[in-house]
C-alpha cells in the first residue's frame, strides 16, 4: 500500500544531557511532541498542553486490512505509517481475506486475538494504538512483543530514532506466550520437564535443543526501545512476560505512565507451575535520562521499577548472548542515568526483591533522582526485600559505589510491608528521605548497610515504625 499524505512539521529541541530536567509532552491525537524545561530536582512541574490539530483519515493505518500472519498484517501496517508519520491503530483482529474468482474467503481462524510470531518494529515518527484488544506471543515466538525498528539480531549499530510513541486504550492487553520457548536474563539456563541443567534455571521449552541459545536474551523482554529520543509507553496491562515487561537502552526525552504488570515470577505450563526469573516491570538501562514514569500498578515477579546503569565491554550491538541490545560505552559517562521523575507507584514483588529498585556501578553515575509515592500492596504472605533500594555492596556489582557517584535523590511519601522500607546498600550523598511508614516494625525505616561512612549530607525526615499493622 502506498501512502499519499502531508506531514505536519514541528521543530523540537532536544537538549540531551543531564542539565535541566525535561519532560517531553506529546498531543493525544497525534503524537506531535514538544519538550518543556522543569527544574531537576525540584517539585514536577505538569506542563500545560498545546493543542494540535487531529491525524488526517489517511494517515491511519488499520492492520485489519493488510493480509498475511498476523505480525506480517500489524508490520506492513507499520511500514506504511513509517513513511509518513502516520498512526497505526490496532483494534480487535478480523480475519484476512483473500479474493478468489470474486468471493472474499478468509484465510485464518475466527478470533479476534492477535498471536504474533514476530516482533512489532515500530519506526520513528509512527504512533501505535493498541485499542480494546490482546496481543499475545505464539508458541512458537522467542521475540520481543515491540521492539524500536531501529534495532535487532546482530544488528551492529543503533541509529538513534526518534518520536515513537505507544498508547493503549480501554483494555489494551500485552500477554506471554502460554508455552515460552526462553524466559529469563542472558544469566538464566533454560530448563524444562526432563532437561534442568546445573545454575538458576528458568523455564524455556528451547532447553536442550542445540540448535538454540541455552540462556534467555534481550528478545525475552517485553517492550525494547534502543536509542529512543521522544518517546511515550503508557495506558497498558502487560501479562506473564518472559522477562522484563518494558526495557529502556538510552533512551531520553520521554515518558512511561498507566502501566499495570500482572508476573508472579512463572505461571502453569502443562499443569506444572514453571519458573519465570527476572519478571521486572519497567527497567531504565544506562544512558536514560529526562524520563517521566508515573501510576505504576501492579504484581512482578522481580522488581517492579529498575533503574540500572551496568557497564559492560563495548561489543557489536543486538548479539544474541546478552540481554542488553546494545554493546558496551567507550566513554563511561555516556551511560549516566539522570533526570528522572517517579511517583504514585501500587504494587509489589511476588518473588521477594525489591518495589524500586535504584543501582549503578564501576564508574556510571545516577543523580537527579525523584520518587514520589509509593504504596506497598503485598498480602501478608509476601514480604519483599526492601520497598526501596539504592545500590549494592555485592562484589559482583562492583560493591559500594565511591561517594559522589549516587546523589540528589529525593525520595518521599514511601508506605512499606517490606523486610525494610528503605535499603541503602551503597553510597548516598546530597539526598533527602521523608515521610517513610515501616508497617513491618521488625527493622528500621532507614538502613544504611554498607556504613554511614558512605552516605553523606543525606536527610531523614519523618521516617517511623507505625504502631499497628495495616489492615488493607
Amino acid at each position: 500500500m502506498r501512502c499519499f499524505c502531508s506531514l505536519l512539521l514541528v521543530t523540537i529541541f532536544f537538549i540531551q544531557g543531564c542539565g535541566p530536567m525535561q519532560h517531553t509532552v506529546t498531543d493525544e491525537a497525534q503524537g506531535v511532541a514538544f519538550v518543556s524545561e522543569q527544574p531537576a530536582v525540584d517539585t514536577p512541574v505538569v506542563p500545560q498542553r498545546e493543542v494540535q490539530e487531529a491525524p488526517a483519515p489517511h494517515s491511519v493505518f488499520d492492520p485489519n486490512n493488510y493480509s498475511g500472519t498476523d505480525s506480517e498484517r500489524i508490520n506492513a501496517a507499520m511500514k506504511d505509517a513509517g513513511t509518513c508519520g502516520g498512526t497505526v491503530r490496532i483494534g480487535k483482529r478480523r480475519n484476512a481475506v483473500q479474493i478468489s474468482g470474486g468471493n472474499a474467503i478468509s484465510t485464518l481462524e475466527e478470533r479476534d486475538m492477535w498471536v504474533l510470531d514476530s516482533a512489532i518494529l515500530v519506526p520513528g515518527n509512527v504512533h501505535l494504538i493498541i485499542d480494546n484488544c490482546t496481543i499475545k506471543l505464539a508458541n512458537s515466538c522467542r521475540d520481543n512483543f515491540i521492539r524500536s525498528a531501529n534495532c535487532g539480531p546482530d544488528c551492529g549499530t543503533v541509529p538513534t530514532i526518534k518520536n515513537i510513541r505507544i498508547t493503549g486504550i480501554g483494555n489494551a492487553v500485552l500477554e506471554g506466550a502460554d508455552i515460552p520457548r526462553s524466559t529469563g536474563d542472558s544469566g538464566k539456563p533454560q530448563a524444562k520437564p526432563g532437561f534442568v541443567p546445573e545454575g538458576p534455571v528458568s523455564f524455556g521449552s528451547d532447553a536442550g535443543i542445540a540448535s538454540e541459545f541455552q540462556k534467555g536474551d534481550w528478545r525475552n523482554v517485553g517492550i525494547l526501545l534502543a536509542k529512543v529520543d521522544n518517546f511515550a509507553i503508557e495506558g497498558l496491562t502487560i501479562r506473564d512476560s518472559h522477562c522484563w515487561a518494558i526495557s529502556l537502552e538510552s533512551c531520553i526525552n520521554g515518558r512511561v505512565r498507566d502501566i499495570e504488570f500482572a508476573s508472579r515470577n512463572g505461571k502453569m505450563v502443562n499443569g506444572k507451575w514453571e519458573l519465570f526469573r527476572n519478571q521486572d516491570g519497567l527497567d531504565l538501562r544506562r544512558g536514560c535520562r529526562n524520563i517521566l514514569i508515573e501510576n505504576i500498578s501492579g504484581v512482578t515477579g522481580d522488581d517492579l521499577i529498575a533503574l540500572t546503569a551496568i557497564p559492560t565491554k563495548p561489543r557489536p550491538a543486538g548479539q544474541l548472548n546478552s540481554t542488553a541490545m546494545l554493546g558496551g560505552d567507550e566513554k563511561v559517562s555516556d551511560g549516566d542515568v539522570c533526570n528522572i521523575i517517579i511517583r504514585n507507584v501500587r504494587g509489589y514483588c511476588a518473588g521477594g526483591h525489591h518495589i524500586v529498585r535504584f543501582l549503578n556501578t564501576k564508574g556510571i553515575k545516577m543523580y537527579n533522582i525523584i520518587l514520589d509515592g509509593l504504596i506497598d500492596t503485598s498480602p501478608a504472605d509476601v514480604v519483599d526485600r526492601a520497598a526501596v533500594k539504592i545500590g549494592d555492596n555485592n562484589k559482583n556489582w562492583g560493591g559500594v559505589t565511591p561517594l559522589g557517584d549516587t546523589y540528589g535523590f529525593h525520595i518521599s511519601n514511601i508506605h512499606s510491608r517490606a523486610r525494610t522500607p528503605i535499603l541503602v546498600a551503597g553510597s548516598l550523598m546530597d539526598s533527602t528521605i521523608t515521610n517513610v511508614i515501616n508497617f513491618n516494625g521488625t527493622t528500621a525505616p532507614v538502613v544504611f548497610a554498607a556504613g554511614e561512612n558512605y552516605a553523606k549530607n543525606v536527610s531523614i525526615v519523618n521516617a517511623f515504625n507505625a504502631t499497628l499493622r495495616d489492615s488493607k
